[in-house]
């Protein structure tokens, strides 16, 4: 992982007002609103603000100033830097790029493609994950489970081999991938690692391994998976990564993307300017482009959003993941159970009922419009959740078809309520939705 060294410096004071035994991953909040809008921004965690307001009064520039508050400013961006990787799993080669969110780093990721790259993705991604790719990427069906996403991968990207291999024109809905024998343009295979609708967890390392066995990479859009679940890089096997801090209880606009430096440092700048150059001539186009993380960051970076999620990583490290996990499955199934109880609301799903999931229910109420009965929640009870097609329409849709089918209704609106949970969550905020759905119907 490529990190900038900075003369060290003595540590930031801790807040003379905040109590010793104050929980890092305790949440913000306020009173009597409950927050069940977790997988669109969580809130943020004591850590993220508890670093910010330590670092203000140096606030400064990074990577520009002699003077000691620029120079704190840096070592607490690079710090940042080497804690997102290690937080990640990152490898000693791997570029940890700080973006302001994963729609960002996903489009930094497609504008650094090789020339003829073939992009493949499931059309049940978020649109962060199916709009920046170029034109001839491969969109593959939703599949109906886990293993049939495993499969469904392996067959495309065989048949795309055997194309490129027989030198074959490609057909409209594949395009070649690099055969180990012989060279061939590349292939990247991005995928989510939890869906932002369902909730439900794709099979990472399955899919990775299929990649790999194709001369393929693969990208893990792990926006709504690392809030809730460790990711590792190395162990995973997976060559990019991107999420955002918003989503990881780091609410300062700061994202990341993490991966292999070779497509990353080939590539022109994603934006153009200041911090990315390593020489600057008179003449218009003698410039020399850096490479590393700062080829991709130029302008003044998000000091701020970057130390914030820094901080929610050290204290998730430090965490027991496995009671934060053991705890959210129990308030899960509790908010599931809840639902399926009543008898008017729907639960979408793409794979079986028992797939494993993060914290995120997608439902609808039955003869009831979605946007009217996420504005009834809020305004009557005091709740807060999302309403609408999350970004994910094409995804969105056809589950509230398949929900139509299964459930036997006719009465189904056209969009969708979401409900997700996380860190500060509680059984009597799941309990009180429950009920006032209840009333609703």
């Amino acid at each position: 992982m490529t990190i900038t060294l900075v003369p060290s410096l003595r540590p930031l004071p801790a807040l003379p007002d905040r109590p010793a035994d104050a929980d890092p991953l305790g949440v913000l909040g306020v009173p009597g609103q409950i927050n069940l809008d977790h997988a669109a921004s969580a809130p943020c965690a004591r850590a993220a603000a508890d670093a910010v307001a330590e670092l203000l009064p140096w606030y400064a520039s990074v990577h520009r100033g002699a003077g000691a508050l620029s120079r704190r400013c840096t070592l607490a961006y690079e710090r940042a830097r080497q804690t997102v990787g290690d937080f990640l799993g990152a490898r000693a080669d791997d570029h940890v790029i700080f973006t302001r969110n994963t729609t960002d780093a996903v489009n930094l990721l497609a504008r650094a493609l090789p020339a003829g790259t073939t992009v493949v993705t499931f059309a049940g991604e978020h649109h962060a994950n199916l709009l920046p790719w170029p034109r001839g990427s491969v969109r593959l069906p939703v599949p109906e489970s886990p293993a049939a996403a495993v499969r469904a991968l392996d067959a495309a990207l065989g048949e795309l081999r055997r194309v490129d291999a027989g030198n074959e024109p490609a057909p409209r809905s594949a395009a070649p991938v690099t055969n180990p024998a012989r060279p061939g343009p590349p292939v990247l295979v991005a995928v989510t690692g939890a869906s932002n609708v369902t909730g439900e967890r794709w099979p990472v390392a399955e899919l990775a391994r299929v990649a790999h066995r194709h001369s393929a990479r693969i990208l893990v859009d792990a926006a709504q998976l690392a809030p809730h679940a460790p990711v590792d890089l190395a162990a995973l096997d997976v060559d990019y990564l991107a999420l955002s801090g918003h989503k990881l209880y780091a609410p300062f606009g700061a994202g990341v993307l993490v991966g292999r430096s070779d497509w990353l440092d080939a590539a022109p700048p994603y934006l153009a300017g200041g911090g990315a150059t390593g020489h600057v001539g008179a003449a218009t186009h003698d410039v020399r482009w850096t490479t590393g993380p700062a080829r991709h960051e130029a302008g003044t970076p998000n000091l701020l959003g970057a130390v914030a999620l820094a901080a929610v990583c050290a204290a998730l490290t430090e965490a027991d993941r496995d009671a934060l996990h053991a705890r959210e499955q129990r308030l899960l199934a509790r908010l599931r159970e809840g639902l399926a109880a009543l008898p008017h609301v729907v639960e979408l799903r793409t794979f079986a009922p028992e797939a494993p999931r993060v914290g995120i229910v997608s439902f609808v109420v039955a003869g009831r419009d979605s946007a009217e009965v996420a504005a009834h929640l809020a305004t009557a009870h005091q709740i807060g959740v999302r309403d609408g097609l999350f970004c994910a329409h094409p995804l969105a849709r056809r589950l509230l078809a398949e929900a139509a089918a299964r459930s036997g209704r006719r009465d189904l609106p056209p969009t969708a309520l979401r409900a997700s949970i996380g860190l500060g969550s509680t059984a009597e905020e799941v309990d009180r939705l429950v009920a006032a759905l209840a009333a609703v119907g």
